[in-house]
């Protein structure tokens, strides 16, 4: 799992990880201006470890923005015809939920939308919206609050989404001690989604790879190869128990043990996940011999 080699003899990105890493570097605790996102986003995309990287995600509001930004990295419109070759690839985050949806398809006119991410407090509502206004071609992932996923309410949300062409997404931190959910709690929703064959992506307190406590904060975090390695079971006790391991080593040869065919079940359940840094995980990986050192960002090297 340390990176394969492909026929020129360069390291590529192992498949459990490709595609893993939304770039969310413009959400907290991030928040890097819009203006700085687009040319790092589009070196993450030119670099050798781009497989593993995901669309850059923006929130509906900030579309513009980022329109004004694409274009000034290409020193032409970003949906201009001679601009096609440059064209983001955007995921859309709608915190603001259905009403969103329209409009931001709209002014996402001049990207490649990869996605859609769409908050709400109604299931079966966000999905005829869905159903009504998404192109055929652009996957999309609803998320409810947490509070409204505890009991039934769980059951009740991935029956709705399960009946659908749409993923799930559930929130694994945040800026504040709350919005980090416990063992049970994700090995519930992950768990869940595995009974049902639901797929589903994190957001969110995950871009290091191992559960750990943030020495600044004093939060939880779960770690993304925590999340990886219990996505594909269906027992919420075994789930827990593989989300609770802090040991790297431990994590990284169960990652080695995987077949094919394990890492396929994996990564049709887990997505992806936005993460704020992609240098982090991928720094991480490296660090426990999951990934070759030169598909790690180098700048600060």
């Amino acid at each position: 799992m340390s990176g394969t080699a492909s026929a020129a003899g360069a390291a590529t990105v192992p498949p459990l990880f490709q595609g893993l890493f939304d770039d969310a570097a413009v959400f907290p605790p991030g928040n890097l201006p819009v203006a700085d996102a687009v040319p790092a986003h589009r070196a993450h995309r030119a670099a050798p470890y781009a497989d593993a990287v995901g669309p850059l995600l923006c929130g509906a509001g900030r579309l513009g923005e980022l329109a004004a930004a694409a274009g000034a990295t290409t020193g032409t419109s970003a949906g201009a015809a001679d601009g096609t070759a440059h064209r983001l690839r955007v995921g859309l985050v709608l915190p603001g939920g259905s009403s969103e949806l329209g409009p931001a398809l709209t002014a996402a006119a001049p990207f490649l939308v990869a996605g859609v991410e769409l908050a709400t407090r109604d299931a079966a509502e966000a999905v005829a919206a869905l159903d009504l206004l998404l192109p055929p071609d652009v996957p999309a992932a609803v998320e409810l609050p947490r509070e409204l996923l505890r009991g039934d309410g769980l059951e009740e949300v991935l029956d709705v989404l399960v009946d659908s062409p749409y993923r799930a997404k559930f929130r694994t931190g945040g800026v504040v001690a709350g919005a980090f959910p416990d063992e049970a709690e994700l090995a519930g929703f992950l768990t869940g989604c595995a009974q049902r064959g639901l797929p589903y992506k994190c957001t969110a307190g995950l871009h290091h790879a191992v559960r750990h406590t943030d020495p600044v904060t004093g939060f939880e975090h779960h770690g993304f190869l925590n999340v990886l390695l219990a996505a594909a079971e269906t027992d919420p006790k075994a789930a827990a128990d593989i989300l609770a391991e802090r040991s790297g080593p431990v994590l990284a040869e169960a990652v080695r043990t995987l077949t094919d065919h394990q890492v396929t079940v994996i990564r049709n359940s887990f997505t992806a996940f936005g993460t704020c840094s992609i240098a982090e995980p991928l720094d991480d990986l490296a660090a426990l011999g999951l990934l070759s050192p030169t598909l790690t960002p180098q700048e600060d090297r």
